[in-house]
Formats: structure tokens, sequence, C-alpha cells
């Protein structure tokens, strides 16, 4: 804690004929605040979430040049073009058009049907970043854990094109 100590008064000499003000010797004790500081220290370390960075885990194939062989009856497929409009096909078929917000039921309906359904999503270039999150998104919401990433061709430009007129 803190202490006052006093001095001794300074004496000159002979005859002290002048008596100095005596001075105050003033000394903290600087514990007790250190003590509280690693005190709030120590409590916001262990009370603060130590949580991971959110990643998802990508399986990537071991070759370039290597192909997965997969039934049509089995592939989902959902384009998005690049005002945002979401089509779907299994198989051959021509795309239907879906709204997003029915995305998520559509896609639990689909999977809980075919246990073995593998989604291909493909969103075109000059979409947004966005898209394909939000895509990713409702596949994770929708607890689909088979998808997989291609790039939107011109060939899928021509199949929306069929499909849309």
């Amino acid at each position: 804690m803190a202490a006052v100590e006093t001095g001794q008064p300074r004496a000159h000499g002979k005859g002290q004929k002048r008596k100095k003000k005596r001075r105050l010797a003033i000394r903290l004790d600087m514990t007790a605040m250190v003590d509280v500081a690693f005190l709030l220290l120590t409590f916001f370390i262990f009370t603060s979430s130590m949580s991971k960075p959110q990643t998802m885990e990508l399986n990537l194939p071991p070759e370039k040049e290597s192909t997965v062989e997969v039934a049509e009856s089995n592939l989902l497929t959902l384009r998005v073009d690049k005002d945002g409009v979401v089509y779907w096909n299994i198989g051959t078929e021509l795309p239907q058009k879906i709204e997003f917000k029915d995305l998520n039921k559509f896609l639990r309906e689909r999977n809980a049907a075919n246990t073995k359904l593998i989604t291909l999503v493909k969103v075109d270039r000059e979409g947004t970043y966005r898209m394909m999150v939000d895509l990713m998104d409702e596949l994770n919401v929708a607890n689909i854990t088979r998808f997989s990433l291609a790039p939107f061709l011109d060939a899928d430009k021509l199949i929306l094109k069929k499909a849309t007129s």
C-alpha cells in the first residue's frame, strides 16, 4: 500500500539558524495493482473462447488426368447464370428454374430420395463470387457433403438458352 515516510530535518552544521521545511518522502507500493492486472489478464485469457477458424475441407483429385465415373441418375447439376438465377437438372434432362429460397427444401428432398446423389455446381464467370458462396452455404445447410465445383462452359450457356426458350 502507500506509505508516507517523514525524513529527518537537515541541520546546517554550527548554528542551525535556518530551519528548512520537512520533506515528505512518499513511497507507493504497486504490488496490489500488479496483482489485479495479472488477475484480470488471466481471467480474460481463460474466459475467452479460443475457437478454430471456420474452414471447409476440400478433397482434390490426385491427378489432373483422372476421371471419375458417375451414373447420370446420380448427378444433380446446379447452374447459376450471370443474373443469379439457379437452374437444376438430373442427368441429361433440360434444366429447370428454381427459386433460391426453395433450394434448401429441394436439395433435402432430392438427397433423401437418392443417397448416392452427387451435386455438381456450375457458376457463370460473369456472376459474382457471392453467388457461389451463397450456393455453397445452402448446400452446407442442407447437409449435402458430396458436391463438386466445375467451370461454367459455353455448352452450359447453350443448354440454359434452350431451357429458357
